[in-house]
Order: structure tokens, then C-alpha cells, then sequence
């Protein structure tokens, strides 16, 4: 006698899920990515915040220190003249004593790293006037150096200007903030010697490093004065 026959069913595929299990599962997967993701969001904010509080402040600082070298190579223009004919010494004494309290306030403005400097020049000023204040004898930086030299230059000292300059020679190139500075204060030397040889190969030395880059003009006037 035959077997009777029974359908079987064969399943193949586990019952689908329900659609709010579903959401259930997808919403706590959310809240775990938005867990991870939030700490590395404030992280990447507080680096941001960081570098720009060090960039805002180191751009500040150097605006300061631009805005104080303007102002003194104003003043000292002022005294000095523009370097084509030389002011006499009664004159440039007259203009230091009537613009010495400007000085004096730059001195207490200077930021930290040009106060130094600042306050050598204000020695000179006061040395030449009336003999008073202590001169300066050491440099700190290249910028007290270049200060010294033109001490120097105030008491017609050529070779002493010069022995402060020539350490700073090989450096002066226009990666230097200070280097314009030097090659205006090294024709003046040239000048003040009457050494119009050696202001000719000073100024063929700065056109070569300061190709396009530099305003030779008050240099080439300083030359044609020798």
C-alpha cells in the first residue's frame, strides 16, 4: 500500500523583519556614528581655534614691530635728511633736542624685541647732545649692531660704524629684515670716509643680492655725494 504524499515546505528565508524594528535598529546605528563623530568634530574645532589664535597673534606682533621701525626710520630721516647732502651738524643737533621726547616715548613703546635697540639709539641721540647717558658697547642683535654704527656715524667715527657693520655683511641679503638698514648705514660710512671706491662696490654688492627686490635710488644718491 502507497505512502501517502505530505507537502513539505523548505524555508529558505528567515521571516522578514518589521519596519519599526527595522527603524529601531538604523536610529540606535545614528546615535552610534553621531557618538563618534562628535568628539572628532570639537577636536578638529579646537585646533582650528588654536592656530588661529597663534597666527592672529604672531601677524599682530609683527605689525607692531613694522609699525615701530617705520616710525623710527622717520624720525631719524628727520634728523639725518634723506642721505644726499649731508645736514649740517648745528642743524641735525637742533632737530635731535626738538624731536627727543619723540624718541624717548618710542623707547617705551618699543615691543620687546626692538626695545633694546630703541634705547641705543636714544643713548646716542643723548651722548651727542649733550654728552649725557650711557653709551652703548654691546650688541645684542643685529639690529643693536646696525644702532651702534650709527653712533658711530653721529661722531663722524667711519671705521668704528664699519667695524660694526662688517660682521653683519654676509647675512644682509633680503631675507633679513634688517638688511636695507645695513646697506643704507654702510654707504654712509662710505660716505662719511670719502671712500667713493669702496661705495661702488658696496652698492654693486646690494643690486646683486637685491634684484628687483630693492629701491637702489637713495643708495645711488649717496654715491654721487662722495
Amino acid at each position: 500500500m502507497a505512502r501517502p504524499t505530505k507537502n513539505r515546505q523548505i524555508q529558505v528565508q528567515k521571516p522578514a523583519q518589521s519596519l519599526a524594528h527595522f527603524q529601531t535598529k538604523y536610529n540606535q546605528g545614528q546615535e552610534e556614528d553621531a557618538g563618534l563623530v562628535k568628539p572628532i568634530l570639537i577636536g578638529v574645532a579646537c585646533v582650528v581655534v588654536v592656530g588661529l589664535i597663534i597666527g592672529g597673534w604672531s601677524a599682530w606682533q609683527s605689525s607692531i614691530a613694522e609699525k615701530h621701525e617705520a616710525a623710527l626710520a622717520t624720525l631719524q630721516m628727520e634728523v639725518e635728511g634723506d642721505g644726499i647732502l649731508p645736514v649740517p651738524a648745528v642743524e641735525a643737533e637742533q632737530r635731535m633736542r626738538e624731536r627727543l621726547g619723540r624718541l624717548e616715548a618710542l623707547v617705551h613703546s618699543a615691543p620687546s624685541s626692538r626695545k633694546a635697540a630703541t634705547a641705543g639709539l636714544l643713548a646716542t641721540w643723548r651722548l651727542t647732545l649733550d654728552g649725557k647717558g650711557p653709551a652703548p658697547t654691546k650688541a645684542e642683535d643685529a639690529w643693536g649692531q646696525i644702532r651702534l654704527a650709527q653712533r658711530a656715524l653721529a661722531l663722524g667715527q667711519a671705521q668704528e660704524a664699519r667695524a660694526q657693520l662688517d660682521p653683519l655683511r654676509a647675512k644682509a641679503t633680503p631675507s633679513e629684515a634688517w638688511a636695507e638698514a645695513f646697506w643704507l648705514n654702510q654707504l654712509d660710512a662710505d660716505r662719511l670716509a670719502g671712500d667713493r671706491a669702496q661705495a661702488l662696490k658696496d652698492l654693486a654688492d646690494y643690486k646683486a643680492r637685491f634684484k628687483g627686490r630693492g629701491d637702489a635710488s637713495t643708495l645711488e644718491n649717496m654715491v654721487r655725494s662722495i
